[in-house]
């Protein structure tokens, strides 16, 4: 019997490279959120919430959230394939969660900087993008709650709704990164002026920075768009769809 090369022989068994792209996507991860750290400690004076560190609270939380985060919960599906898929919609659900209220409070980091120095708001093209982004995101949340969570959307909307959904999840991810790194450039503008020029070391670190971004985005995209690694579907959980269908639409299962 043939087998696929990145797939165990058994049907339910995880596909044998998953687990690593998986790895390099939470070292990638990982490695962006602490450098982001060390690049407002060691150049901008590192955080605060009372003074003008304020403004440095907004890239931080920005990149746990939108970006890690939010990798983080898109991956869920494919990194829990053998638990319930409720316990599995649940915790992708809680990380999208976790990453609105985080990128929340660096919104509102951003805007009181802005007041108490008196900058102008909403005037560059990063703060449209990201407001833009912010909003696409909550709507995906509030739209992907009620389809999928909330037990009212019948079984023939949920799967009418669901590749739209995939299709979003993945977009607004790619604006959230897109969107980060037009923040680093002008942040790196603003505050190295001609120096960003001369190889300034805060430049480089920051240029490393945004090329790990778009390799931890070109890595979950990629175990994303992977179709032999798509959660397999359980049997007791096609039963039980069957059976929604029945009692949403009153079709039977004989008449599929």
């Amino acid at each position: 019997m043939s087998v696929n090369p990145g797939m165990e022989a058994t049907g339910g068994s995880t596909p044998k490279a998953l687990p690593y792209f998986v790895a390099v996507s939470q070292i990638l991860g990982l490695t962006v959120v602490a450098l982001t750290g060390a690049w407002l400690g060691l150049y901008r004076g590192g955080l605060a919430w009372e003074s003008a560190l304020q403004f440095n609270v907004h890239p931080l939380c920005m990149v746990i959230g939108m970006v890690f985060l939010q990798g983080d919960a898109l991956l869920v599906y494919r990194v829990f394939r053998n638990e319930a898929k409720r316990t599995t919609k649940i915790l992708h659900g809680l990380l999208h969660i976790f990453a609105l209220i985080i990128a929340l409070v660096g919104l509102v980091a951003v805007f009181e900087y802005h007041k108490k120095m008196n900058y102008a708001d909403l005037y560059s093209l990063h703060s449209w993008c990201g407001l833009l982004v912010f909003i696409l995101y909550l709507v995906q949340w509030l739209v992907g709650f009620s389809f999928f969570l909330f037990p009212g959307a019948s079984f023939s909307l949920r799967n009418q709704y669901r590749p739209q959904h995939i299709f979003f999840g993945a977009t607004i991810f790619l604006l959230s990164v897109g969107t980060t790194l037009l923040g680093i450039k002008e942040a790196l503008i603003f505050g190295l002026t001609k120096k960003y020029s001369m190889f300034h070391p805060e430049g480089i670190l920051a240029n490393i920075l945004g090329l790990l971004l778009i390799c931890f985005a070109v890595v979950v995209l990629y175990i994303l768009t992977r179709e032999a690694w798509v959660r397999p579907p359980r049997a007791e959980e096609q039963a039980l769809s069957m059976d929604f269908k029945t009692l949403t639409e009153g079709d039977s299962p004989s008449s599929q």
